[in-house]
């Protein structure tokens, strides 16, 4: 695809990105609730994903033995697909692109059932 055609996937990406965090969201959102105490572990799990997601760094400086394995993160290929959608220079890397895309599929199944699951404990 041409350059200047990617910008139209970037609401994909975004669709992607919203995805990729009502998943865990929904999964936290229980925890806090069935235990009070969890609102101070949350700080710290989100310090250390903006340390383990390719933030402030190209994705593309991870040794090509461990770039699927860091495409766990799903993270990972929402943001390389935002700097390959806006015209970055960054080439997108497919597979882990995919593997993404299996991990927010994975989460966002857990996070939803969890929360219908722990749902019923609720207060009303």
């Amino acid at each position: 695809m041409y350059r200047a055609g990617r910008i139209l996937l970037l609401p994909f990406f975004v669709i992607l990105a919203v995805l990729a965090s009502l998943g865990p969201g929904l999964w936290i959102t229980a925890l806090n609730v069935k235990y009070r105490d969890f609102r101070y572990v949350i700080p710290f799990i989100l310090q250390l994903g903006l340390y383990v997601s390719p933030v402030g760094f190209s994705s593309g400086i991870v040794p090509e033995q461990w770039r699927l394995l860091y495409s766990l993160n799903p993270m990972v290929g929402v943001i390389d697909g935002f700097r390959w959608a806006s015209g970055g220079d960054s080439a997108l890397y497919w597979p882990g692109f995919a593997f993404s895309l299996e991990v927010v599929a994975l989460f966002l199944w857990f996070g939803i059932t969890r929360f219908r699951a722990t749902e019923k404990t609720f207060a009303i």
